[in-house]
């Protein structure tokens, strides 16, 4: 009779089959020799971009430009004295922020490792922003703002499901006191459109955009598959005649030719005409993802829904719009992300966004041939927030993802 195992480790594999990290190494970038060499190269090519880079930043760089322009680049000419509105806005997108992710997260670990270091690399990045003490701190305040409404959003989310709903209806609140409290009036201070510069505006029109699209490309998609042919021709005609044309020209139109055809009391504000730009070109691609998401259902869906008693409108939005959108959220998202990024465009049409502000600063003679330094700079704003939306894109995709296994 064979005698059993004395440990668990003698029934282990061999040490080159184990799974180390030295043995992951070696059978995925080393072996066999070709790999290797491409690994080996790579590796150069990377050290030598990187010391190159570093090299630069710590010895011809003059980063002096961006500390001593951050307001303009945030928010332009924004009245200082009025930054207070701005400090509640931001105080109040961290507390509906944090309930949102709570609420999500009610069964799920809310503070698990990777999350506790990203919000302690966010606070050290607020501890070293070049900004006097007391923004650093309101800065720290609303991490703690967006942990702590976290952990009651969770709380009250397990007890109370339905807390989402209104979260949701928060959202609408915040959007309009924000544009209140940016634009001033009943009671504050106007500020006019021509001092909301910086990020500001392109986070301010980027939202605006998203929001607006969303609803008008699912109509436009749901159009172009309707069968009533006056219905349908429009949304077609709507779609390809947007998207038959790039969006500066309408950018443009939106600027120069539509106060053309309007009296002169009847001309709306720069930034509208702005916005409407970017909702109608975005909402015409959107329309077309929506679509293909449409066009992934199999009909039987329908056909079931309607054997069960479902009218048309509840099973378009019980059945076949829920599965649809869900096939096509990366490819919204990606819309998304594309509206954030043309909003630099919007610098040639005159409005002073984030691209806008960083050219009038390099225009200013102490900062002259300082493009490498302040390019980079909005580069890296540019990609923390779309990679913030890329990231919480997949989250949304692995939520919802209902595929059995």
């Amino acid at each position: 009779m064979t005698s059993l195992p004395s440990n668990s480790t003698d029934m282990a594999p061999p040490p080159e089959m184990r799974d180390t990290p030295v043995n992951w190494v070696k059978n995925n970038l080393l072996s066999p020799w070709y790999n290797g060499l491409t690994t080996v190269i790579i590796l150069g090519v990377l050290m030598t971009l990187g010391y190159n880079f570093l090299s630069w930043s710590f010895t011809l760089a003059k980063w002096d430009v961006i500390p001593r322009n951050l307001p303009l680049f945030m928010v332009g000419r924004y009245p200082s004295e009025e930054y207070w509105r701005l400090w509640i806005l931001a105080a109040l997108i961290s507390v509906f922020a944090g309930l949102s992710w709570g609420v999500i997260a009610r069964s799920l670990p809310l503070f698990s490792r990777n999350v506790l270091i990203g919000l302690s690399i966010a606070a050290l990045g607020c501890f070293i922003t070049p900004t006097p003490i007391v923004y650093r701190a309101l800065l720290v305040g609303c991490l703690v703002a967006i942990a702590g409404s976290a952990w009651i959003g969770q709380q009250v989310g397990r007890v109370q499901p339905a807390l989402g709903k209104w979260v949701s209806f928060g959202w609408f609140g915040v959007f309009l006191i924000g544009l209140w409290l940016i634009g001033g009036g009943l009671g504050l201070t106007p500020v006019g459109t021509n001092e909301w510069q910086g990020l500001l505006l392109t986070v301010l029109t980027a939202v605006v955009g998203i929001t607006l699209s969303f609803p008008i490309g699912l109509v436009a998609a749901l159009g172009r598959r309707s069968t009533l042919p006056v219905v349908k021709g429009l949304s077609i005609a709507y779609i390809e005649l947007i998207r038959g044309v790039p969006l500066i020209t309408i950018l443009f139109m939106g600027q120069v030719m539509i106060p053309l055809f309007l009296p002169d009391g009847m001309r709306p504000d720069r930034v509208i005409r702005a916005i409407v730009g970017l909702t109608l070109f975005s909402s015409a691609y959107l329309a077309e993802n929506v679509r293909g998401g449409l066009q992934s259902i199999p009909k039987g869906q329908a056909e079931a829904s309607r054997a069960l008693g479902l009218s048309t409108p509840l099973t378009l939005i019980l059945i076949v719009l829920p599965q649809s959108l869900k096939a096509v959220i990366p490819a919204i998202v990606g819309q998304f992300i594309s509206l954030f990024q043309d909003t630099t465009l919007l610098a040639i049409t005159g409005l002073v966004e984030l691209l806008g502000i960083s050219n009038s600063i390099l225009a200013n003679p102490q900062f002259l041939g300082r493009f490498s330094e302040v390019y980079l700079f909005i580069g890296v704003l540019f990609w923390v927030f779309c990679y913030a939306m890329s990231s919480a894109s997949r989250w949304v995709e692995t939520k919802l993802n209902t595929e059995h296994r």
